[in-house]
């Protein structure tokens, strides 16, 4: 395979986009969907410096995994917002049957970073969702606590949020052993050292599945993103809590009916300084015979002002 990943930048809040490759800024390591060439890719190695200040605004972190199921995992660091990467660095698998983790992460401090994990179970498949933490500028991790029991299915690819100094919540995607896709939620009170199940943002997400796109709004709500996924017609929704995610508003249907089939989803959202969202994720009008492109990379943007 000759896939590599790349990035799309937006200047001007998700208005255009100009496409960056990441093995020339610097993610030089073999990985998921990043097929380096044997003789180009570079191992990852330990961590020796630490990251000077995670709170700088430039900082930004991203994992990296080999395999959905247990790994391993390196990471890369930027400090100036992706233009160049420092890495590739190994991560430990702190004690699991492996780690394929997604990138979902909260900054605590200029050394401290809270990290959500998606690990393997004891059958070595995908997964488990833990809590982790780096105290020392990312020198050492810290497994902290599991947030899923193991079960028949798999919970998966985390979004997160600190809600104050004690409250975390995490939103994950749940498939039952009975092949039954939803999004669950669990909260923590004491920092993430134990987590209690919430309420259900969403019993089914569909054929196949959604990750979440979970962002606190300026207004106080919490905001989640997913995918429905269908044969006959995938659709792009959000949803809105007023109460930290103890209940949640009915679906709003932001796109819909333009032949999409359930090779979709995967969606990541942030509010603009305007309030407007910003909401990424992948599409394709396949079931439009007349559509060109017909897969592709997807953006909507809109003000969840309208939903109160």
């Amino acid at each position: 395979s000759s896939a590599h990943h790349k990035y799309a930048r937006s200047t001007d809040g998700g208005e255009t986009w100009t496409i960056e490759d990441a093995y020339e800024q610097g993610q030089t390591a073999w990985g998921n969907d990043h097929s380096i060439a044997v003789d180009k890719a570079e191992t990852p190695v330990a961590l020796k410096t630490p990251v000077e200040d995670f709170t700088d605004p430039g900082f930004i972190i991203t994992f990296v995994r080999h395999n959905n199921n247990n790994g391993p995992t390196h990471f890369y660091y930027s400090m100036n917002k992706g233009g160049v990467w420092s890495g590739p660095y190994s991560f430990p698998d702190l004690g699991t049957a492996g780690i394929a983790n997604r990138t979902d992460y909260i900054v605590e401090s200029d050394q401290e970073l809270s990290v959500f994990l998606t690990t393997a179970k004891t059958n070595k498949k995908e997964g488990r969702v833990a809590f982790a933490k780096t105290t020392d500028g990312g020198i050492n991790w810290e497994f902290v606590s599991w947030i899923t029991d193991e079960q028949g299915g798999f919970d998966i690819m985390p979004s997160s949020l600190r809600l104050s100094d004690t409250e975390l919540i995490t939103i994950i995607r749940t498939r039952t052993a009975e092949r039954q896709d939803l999004l669950t939620a669990y909260r923590s009170s004491d920092n993430g050292k134990s987590w209690a199940r919430l309420k259900n943002p969403v019993n089914d997400t569909g054929n196949g599945g959604s990750p979440p796109a979970l962002v606190k709004l300026q207004d106080g709500r919490l905001a989640l993103a997913y995918i429905y996924r269908s044969v006959y017609g995938s659709r792009v929704n959000v949803r809105f809590s007023s109460d930290n995610g103890e209940s949640w508003s009915d679906e709003v249907v932001l796109r819909s009916g333009d032949g999409a089939n359930r090779d979709a989803g995967y969606p990541r959202m942030v509010q603009r300084p305007d309030g407007k969202l910003v909401l990424i994720y992948y599409w394709n009008n396949a079931n439009d015979e007349d559509s060109t492109p017909y897969r592709y990379i997807a953006s909507t943007i809109f003000d969840p002002g309208k939903w109160k």
